[in-house]
């Protein structure tokens, strides 16, 4: 390959569908910002790891976003259904590959219901909650089209 032309993959996008964007910057040290719709974020690396520990990590947050896409779906069901979201909680263990290339092994979500709820709904709970965007997304990868400007 000659001349200075960035290497990019050619991914294929559906016409008349919306593109989100966010920005990161860097902020000092390994921590970088999160600038999305308005709303700023920032991730760090833990002080074992180089950082100063200001933020969660890039990774945590890549569970965090599993774990709080199962809790709106399963809190959606509830309202759907004239139930409390009240005691409704979702926790995400992760585990890192111990080979390379660097990533996450595995995910385990855990959905606390809230109290009272019958086996039915639980259930059914549960079948909405496996559905999130996000999961559905793990399930079925997208594209990913890395390039330098």
């Amino acid at each position: 390959m000659t001349g200075t032309a960035p290497h990019t993959i050619n991914v294929t996008r559906p016409q008349d569908t919306a593109v989100h964007t966010l920005d990161v910057t860097h902020v000092d040290g390994d921590a970088y910002a999160i600038d999305v719709r308005g709303h700023r974020m920032q991730v760090d690396q833990p002080a074992e790891a180089g950082g100063a520990d200001t933020a969660p990590t890039p990774t945590e947050l890549f569970a965090a976003s599993l774990a709080t896409c199962v809790a709106f779906y399963a809190g959606r069901y509830l309202i759907r259904h004239g139930l409390s979201r009240s005691g409704l909680q979702v926790r995400a263990e992760f585990v890192m590959a111990t080979d390379r290339p660097a990533r996450v092994a595995s995910v385990r979500i855990v959905v606390v219901p809230p109290p009272g709820l019958t086996e039915q709904r639980r259930t059914a709970l549960l079948a909405v909650a496996s559905h999130c965007t996000v999961h559905n997304t793990l399930s079925r990868p997208p594209e990913i089209d890395i390039e330098l400007a």
